[in-house]
């Protein structure tokens, strides 16, 4: 038997069984709060305000419940181990409640920063989105390319952020950082990177007749905010802000 204390419980211990080396009560639980999500879906499917708003709760309860637990000390292998259980269990859960895949309408591009949870950013997790993650939100060459198909292929809005406290941003105005000259050079290089991008032809001509607008913004990675800082688009067009 493998014994728990849980946190804010005033130390209270449960036992947990493990099977195969997984805790069963675990799955229970994941697959219980699956179904209660999937039930509760059912209830407002006739009202889609209230569905999508008690969507948003839930799965803000579950960043509430899952945020306060530290168990990432392990040896790299226990990672592994840990990433592939609850990848088994994520993948149950979908099997049971297949989700939908409609085509994206929105690009982002967002740093590779943990703290930056894209599915909280936009408020949706709804599977609209085209999700670019890059250290520093820089935008090299393959990632133009991407985002030119995604336009190509019905992406009306890209959201270029950027935001406060980037380890990358810090790295590019210290004087020592020659040892990741590569990151640093690029986060430099961004406005004018952003630059290209939207000289493409098949992006000025989608910006030009009001099917692409390109927004850039300033993330507040304490509260997940967006702060609109520059527009492109018919009769939006700003000159991109500088680092």
């Amino acid at each position: 038997m493998h014994r728990r204390e849980l946190a804010g419980c005033g130390g209270v211990s449960v036992v947990f069984l493990p099977v195969s080396g997984w805790f069963v009560l675990e799955e229970q639980f994941f697959l219980a709060t699956g179904a209660l999500a999937g039930w509760a879906s059912a209830l407002v499917l006739v009202v889609p305000t209230l569905q999508f708003l008690l969507g948003g709760a839930l799965v803000n309860l579950g960043f509430r419940m899952q945020d306060h637990l530290r168990d990432n000390d392990g040896s790299p292998t226990e990672l592994l181990h840990q990433v592939l259980w609850q990848n088994r269990l994520a993948a149950k859960v979908r099997g049971l409640f297949p989700r939908s895949a409609p085509k994206p309408s929105v690009a982002l591009v967002v740093c590779m920063d943990a703290r930056i949870d894209t599915s909280e950013l936009v408020g949706d997790t709804r599977k609209r989105y085209y999700v670019v993650r890059t250290a520093g939100s820089v935008l090299g060459d393959k990632e133009q390319d991407m985002l030119e198909l995604a336009v190509l292929n019905g992406v009306r809005l890209i959201l270029l952020t950027r935001h406060s406290d980037c380890a990358a941003e810090h790295l590019a105005h210290q004087t020592d950082s020659e040892h990741l000259r590569h990151l640093s050079r690029a986060v430099h290089q961004r406005p004018l990177r952003v630059g290209d991008f939207l000289s493409r032809p098949a992006i000025v001509q989608r910006l030009k007749d009001g099917r692409l607008e390109v927004v850039e913004a300033q993330i507040d990675t304490q509260t997940a905010e967006l702060q609109v800082t520059g527009r492109h688009g018919p009769g939006t067009t700003l000159s991109v802000a500088p680092m």
